[in-house]
């Protein structure tokens, strides 16, 4: 039987097909390996991140334009694509996922969700969250769906004595750091060309989308480029993003009208608007980061 059509996408960029399923060879980030294979009965607990609009229209791992409205994760191991039942321990809530790229590459995370399918979890407002990630063989409508970006019907919500069970596994587990980290993984067209680079990047540090937890940001002393806007003593920035690399965050500091704040290592560099003398003045900058669809933006101190 013939494999479905996918969806036609922009030249030397991969369609939207479930066909062929690529497992793909061993690959190294950051010092580490990482063997991709196909277990039928993969289903465990651990933590997610997810990532969104700062990487629209980037390849996946599997040569697909990432949709960050799409239903779609990363994940380290898992042939591409597969699809995952993911539930959110806080909430209960279970969703179809289809996995087509790779990451993440910090060892405390097991999935990385786009946004529209942290969204639909009702995890979007959240650095991190308890999840479990299921691998499940849908049926073909299900399927047809999520590959245009639309979500499959939601599963049913996980019972309360089920979730009693897989919360005492997660709290088994370390936490992970507030901030989460996005690493580009090698592609199937060229693996051992990107999986250099990536390891000579640093791994999680190479650019890809942060999305930070709740704590207090960082300031840092010294300006760095033409971007950087320091810690201004009882002013407020609204925070839009942060990357690994300054680089990716002056290109979208530069595209906004926004400022780039490195944190005290400079490991991390956040996208922000302000600094703003009150909160209230704060609120203009956030509806500006909301209007540009940046609903994760959030007002914060820029002294602490």
């Amino acid at each position: 039987m013939p494999a479905p059509s996918g969806t036609v996408q922009p030249s030397g960029v991969a369609s939207v097909s479930d066909y062929p399923q690529k497992i793909g060879e061993p690959y190294k980030v950051a010092g580490k390996t990482y063997t991709p294979e196909d277990v039928p009965s993969y289903d465990e607990v651990g933590y997610a991140s997810w990532y969104g609009e700062e990487l629209a229209g980037n390849q996946t791992a599997n040569g697909e334009r990432f949709n960050p409205q799409g239903i779609s994760a990363a994940h380290k191991t898992l042939p591409l694509p597969s699809y995952v039942e993911v539930t959110a321990l806080d909430t209960g809530r279970t969703i179809l996922v289809r996995v087509n790229d790779r990451g993440p590459f910090a060892n405390d995370r097991i999935i990385d969700l786009s946004h529209g399918a942290a969204k639909q979890l009702g995890i979007d407002q959240n650095g991190i969250a308890g999840v479990r990630v299921r691998k499940v063989n849908p049926n073909e409508q299900e399927r047809a769906r999520l590959r245009t970006g639309a979500p499959a019907t939601e599963r049913i919500a996980t019972p309360d004595s089920l979730l009693s069970i897989l919360r005492k596994n997660l709290a088994k587990l370390p936490r992970p750091a507030g901030q989460v980290k996005r690493a580009a993984a090698p592609s199937f067209q060229t693996p051992t060309t990107r999986a250099s680079q990536t390891t000579q990047s640093s791994g999680v540090r190479n650019g890809r989308f942060i999305v930070e937890g709740a704590g207090r940001p960082t300031s840092v002393t010294n300006s760095v480029g033409n971007n950087y806007v320091g810690g201004v003593p009882g002013s407020y920035v609204v925070q839009v993003a942060a990357f690994g690399s300054k680089s990716r965050a002056d290109t979208l500091a530069r595209k906004i009208g926004a400022k780039v704040m490195g944190n005290g290592s400079r490991s991390v560099w956040r996208v922000r608007y302000g600094p703003y003398a009150s909160q209230k003045d704060a609120q203009a900058g956030l509806a500006q980061a909301q209007k540009r669809g940046y609903s994760g933006a959030r007002i914060l101190r820029a002294d602490k």
